[in-house]
């Protein structure tokens, strides 16, 4: 009746399965935080990069300038640099081949930047499906290891004659030691995943608006009577 209920000592006596189980689950939360703490800094670190870059775009630095600082920076730009670096890049490029219609010009601008910004938006989502698959498993892997534990425990209650709630419960409760560590990791994944998903979207859009913004300079720039894109 004395029996060691805690937590430790339920899962050393736990079956092999269910051992292995929360091993399983305890190395998918491990990794998991892991993919969580360097996504919060990821995230934080790719807002406030776009939002100085944003800050400098609209002081009236000329594009010209804009673009050299942005292919001198660009291993510690952000998504909206790059993706501003890639237009222009290409708008040069087409100039350079002496081509004036404004149409085309603006056309390959727009289409480096909608490159550029699917790049951006594939390193923003990485590790995502990772926590969603985390919170969508985790309970069930638990879960697994709670049925096998219960059918190894009342395996091994066959051959008594008498069977009391102290028999049963050391098996029952190492058991749904799995079920509770699977919900230990899938909820802070949950969580996290909401939480990114809502912060990406976000990025998203900010870049979106910064594509079509900046599209609108350079299309006001062709249609001006120099025709350059060397200020806005």
């Amino acid at each position: 009746m004395n029996q060691d209920m805690s937590i430790v000592s339920l899962l050393l006596n736990a079956s092999f399965v269910v051992q292995l189980v929360v091993l399983l689950l305890l190395a998918i939360s491990v990794a998991s935080w892991s993919a969580i703490v360097r996504k919060l800094g990821a995230i934080k670190r790719m807002k406030q990069l776009n939002e100085e870059f944003e800050r400098v775009f609209w002081s009236g630095t000329s594009l010209n300038e804009l673009f050299q600082a942005a292919s001198q920076n660009a291993k510690l730009s952000g998504p909206m640099e790059r993706i501003f670096a890639s237009g222009m890049r290409e708008y040069q490029k087409l100039r350079e081949r002496h081509i004036n219609d404004a149409a085309t010009l603006l056309d390959g601008a727009r289409r480096a930047m909608r490159a550029s910004f699917q790049r951006e938006m594939d390193v923003a989502e990485s590790q995502l499906a990772f926590l969603a698959s985390v919170g969508s498993i985790s309970p069930y892997v638990g879960l697994f290891g709670t049925v096998w534990g219960i059918m190894h425990a009342f395996t091994g209650l066959a051959n008594l004659q008498q069977v009391t709630l102290a028999t049963v419960a050391p098996g029952i409760a190492e058991a749904l030691v799995a079920t509770a560590i699977g919900l230990f990791a899938a909820i802070p994944a949950v969580l996290a995943y909401n939480r990114f998903s809502h912060d990406v979207d976000r990025i998203a859009i900010k870049l979106e608006t910064f594509i079509e913004e900046f599209s609108n300079i350079l299309q006001r720039s062709l249609g001006g009577a120099s025709g350059s894109a060397s200020g806005h």
